[in-house]
């Protein structure tokens, strides 16, 4: 039987097709991408990998997350065969993929600037990729016409590129990408030039597309809310190092360290001056924190926080005046003068009255919500 992804020496029927397919489909969700030891250098100064470790399972959603210059699109061109690491190695279902070419790869790219050929039609630049590896011209237009059908391009099939808008194009850069049938998809920031409504839709259809297909997308973006909402799993990068590989939401709400802590969203962090049994002395005061693990700094999520009016004691309550509020329409973003430091606080706005500047409040402190992390 032949591959779906290389010519037949006999036209192949829908039978035999779909067939194909479905073995390709099965290989590629058993296909594990593993990382070892990689390590790349720009010149004598500029370290873009330092020694990167990493398990990516079959048919995750796994983002690489991180600042400019941490090393997350270096990596991510390692994968594509587009950069050669100087040193570990690149394992893709068990297969050693380090120095083996972009075009032998069952890898395909999504770039940002979707690097579309605007001279042709929406139906050549899906079937280019496949004329290019041979693919005889029947599967060609099934598998263009399939793909076309499962990404809803309907009408625009026969246009040219460059009648398109950015989010047509977003869609036909992911087609393109998905006609080949890879056993993995990555993505370089694809959505970052698209407006925030469209961008927000986009997301959502692309996290449909690869649950449908149970491919594994690698994601690379230096958006937290982005990778928050589309990821299985998240990697953390600064300065070429993984930070933290984890779930979304244990990356936020229990961050390995200060830099993952301030680079997923805001933060309180104070140095721990004390440990009193299960209380922990900040600038804050003392507050009650049971589940507490060893680290220098305590980690309190603005969104955690209670505030009520006025002055009311209690156990893990801190007394404070509203110095700044920024009211954003579902809710609003607090500045808080706590004795002699300040802290955030997010207060959602369930239609009631919000506190103002200058207003006494009290700040309810959970202990569950407090971290313990290292600098």
């Amino acid at each position: 039987m032949t591959s779906s992804l290389t010519a037949p020496d006999t036209p192949p029927t829908s039978e035999t097709v779909d067939t194909d397919r479905s073995e390709a489909r099965a290989s590629r969700k058993a296909s594990t991408i593993e990382l070892k030891g990689l390590k790349k250098h720009f010149g004598a100064d500029t370290i873009a990998l330092d020694g990167v470790d990493l398990v990516i399972e079959p048919g995750e959603f796994f983002t690489l997350l991180g600042p400019s210059g941490c090393g997350k699109t270096t990596l991510l061109r390692i994968l594509a065969g587009l950069e050669t690491p100087d040193d570990g190695r690149l394992v893709l279902g068990g297969k050693d993929i380090t120095d083996i070419p972009p075009h032998r790869r069952s890898v395909n790219t999504v770039f940002q600037s979707y690097a579309l050929f605007p001279h042709l039609s929406v139906r050549e630049n899906l079937a280019f990729g496949l004329r290019m590896r041979g693919v005889a011209e029947p599967e060609r237009d099934s598998r263009v016409d399939e793909i076309a059908a499962f990404i809803q391009l309907g009408s625009l099939i026969d246009r040219r590129v460059d009648q398109l808008s950015g989010g047509q194009r977003q869609r036909i850069a992911l087609a393109r990408a998905l006609v080949c049938e890879p056993e993995v998809l990555l993505l370089d920031e694809p959505l970052s030039a698209l407006d925030a409504g469209l961008r927000s839709q986009l997301q959502v259809e692309l996290l449909r597309v690869q649950q449908r297909l149970g491919m594994t997308f690698v994601f690379v973006t230096h958006d937290q809310q982005e990778a928050m909402v589309m990821s299985d799993r998240i990697a953390v990068l600064d300065g070429g190092i993984i930070q933290q590989v984890g779930p979304p939401r244990e990356v936020y709400e229990r961050p390995a360290n200060a830099f993952v802590a301030r680079f997923m969203g805001h933060d309180n962090l104070y140095p721990i001056k004390e440990r009193n049994g299960d209380r922990l002395v900040t600038d804050l005061g003392a507050l009650s924190c049971p589940a507490q693990a060893g680290g220098d700094l305590l980690l309190i999520r603005p969104e955690t926080l209670d505030l009520i009016p006025g002055e009311q004691p209690g156990d893990n309550r801190l007394f404070a005046t509203v110095n700044e509020c920024l009211y954003r329409g579902s809710h609003a973003e607090y500045r808080l003068d706590v004795g002699t430091t300040t802290m955030q606080a997010t207060v959602r706005n369930r239609g009631g009255s919000l506190p103002t500047v200058g207003d006494r409040v009290t700040v309810i402190v959970s202990s569950d919500d407090l971290v313990s992390l290292n600098a």
